[in-house]
């Protein structure tokens, strides 16, 4: 099996104890290659140096809506900065963790459409797909998006939202990212959509250290568990596991301009 964490922040200080054993086991279990986002200026260096460190480890650099009230308006000329300087290094991969969060009521949601726009701007210029974060705000998402017409889409990540919506997303040629939400029986509607969706609409993730799947209540997240979600959510829309690992590696592959990896046989 060889898989792909689409979405990780193995940066984070919850992976300083052990994150090279932790890296060990990802490799012996299929986990081939990491994308580890930046949420805030003051964390794109150690996102970038773990890339460098790590030869299966990808960056993508951005300013998640959580941290809006840290974020300056400077902060974007420094992404600019960042991307002007990292340009055509293979170790960036994308814009990200980006978007609209309109589950947390105290994030003004006008200075968040202007970062997020701001950022969906520089995704275009330097022709990077954008990673979004997107909380109970699709329809706002799905709209800019539509105005903005990007070449290049991207994934939108721990998808959550209704079939209609996935819809939306995949006609502008996004991927949604699918993690440990969908696999918890409480979580019947997006099972529900989750079972519906086409292979070529998927790309995995953990979301690590934070949405532990079922099989991991109240534990550390961990790429290391991208397998049993996978396995997981090809039970759940009744197909192998390895045809799903293979759809969201080549998906994720065709997001960020990988080649697909070598046929083992």
């Amino acid at each position: 099996m060889h898989l792909v964490d689409t979405h990780t922040h193995l940066d984070f200080p919850d992976f300083d104890a052990d994150r090279p054993q932790v890296f060990a086991r990802c490799e012996a279990l299929g986990v081939r290659r990491l994308v580890v986002l930046g949420v805030y200026r003051e964390n794109w260096q150690r996102v970038w140096d773990l890339a460098c460190a790590q030869p299966r480890v990808s960056a993508a650099l951005g300013l998640h809506p959580l941290y809006l009230d840290r974020h300056q308006p400077e902060h974007l000329e420094a992404l600019r900065a960042w991307l002007e300087r990292l340009r055509g290094d293979p170790r960036l991969c994308a814009l990200g963790e980006f978007g609209l969060d309109y589950f947390v009521p105290h994030l003004d949601p006008q200075r968040q459409q202007g970062l997020f726009e701001a950022q969906l701007r520089l995704a275009a210029e330097f022709h990077l797909p954008p990673l979004l974060h997107v909380r109970r705000a699709h329809a706002a998402c799905i709209a800019t998006l539509k105005r903005l017409r990007l070449e290049r889409p991207g994934i939108v990540h721990a998808f959550a939202g209704s079939y209609e919506e996935a819809r939306e997303y995949l006609k502008l040629g996004f991927k949604l990212g699918l993690g440990g939400a969908p696999t918890w029986p409480q979580a019947n509607r997006l099972r529900a959509v989750v079972a519906r969706l086409p292979l070529e609409a998927l790309v995995l993730e953990t979301d690590a250290p934070d949405m532990a799947p079922s099989m991991y209540p109240k534990q550390r997240n961990s790429p290391e568990h991208l397998p049993d979600i996978c396995a997981h959510l090809a039970a759940l829309k009744g197909i192998d596991a390895e045809a799903l690992a293979a759809a969201s590696t080549a998906n994720a592959c065709a997001v960020f301009g990988w080649d697909p990896p070598a046929d083992p046989r």
